[in-house]
């Protein structure tokens, strides 16, 4: 399955991520599903409240917010993203535990190296797959 995001949303995450550090950076994606693919359309930028290198928690509230948002948006909620601040652009154990819907993408942005890589993945019942990202 493809998952498209225009390269100024991607610049955002990036932007995002880099102001985070040295901690993780997160948020959600919402879009449109169809044509055997999803098309990232909203790219939510929202706050660590865990502020850690090493993993994260998005703020309630700021959940909630986007939630309704992309419902007012008519919008579906794709998934969410986050950032590696220093190790590879893959799932860790712990995002692997983490991953608790099928239906979801999980985007994350590793800074490790330049220029930053940006890969999506879908997690079902501990195995991992990588979808196929195109940034236009």
């Amino acid at each position: 399955m493809d998952i498209t995001l225009a390269k100024s949303d991607f610049d955002a995450i990036v932007a995002h991520a880099r102001g985070a550090l040295p901690n993780e950076a997160c948020g959600l994606i919402a879009g449109l599903v169809g044509n055997g693919g999803k098309s990232i359309e909203k790219v939510y930028l929202l706050d660590n409240i865990d502020r850690s290198a090493e993993h994260f928690t998005i703020d309630p509230r700021q959940q909630l917010a986007s939630v309704k948002d992309t419902r007012a948006l008519g919008l579906t909620p794709l998934g969410n993203w986050h950032s590696h601040p220093s190790t590879p652009s893959r799932p860790s154990e712990e995002d692997i535990k983490l991953a608790r819907d099928p239906k979801a993408s999980y985007l994350i942005l590793s800074l490790a190296a330049e220029p930053p890589t940006l890969r999506s993945f879908h997690i079902e019942n501990g195995a991992v797959t990588v979808e196929n990202l195109v940034i236009i």
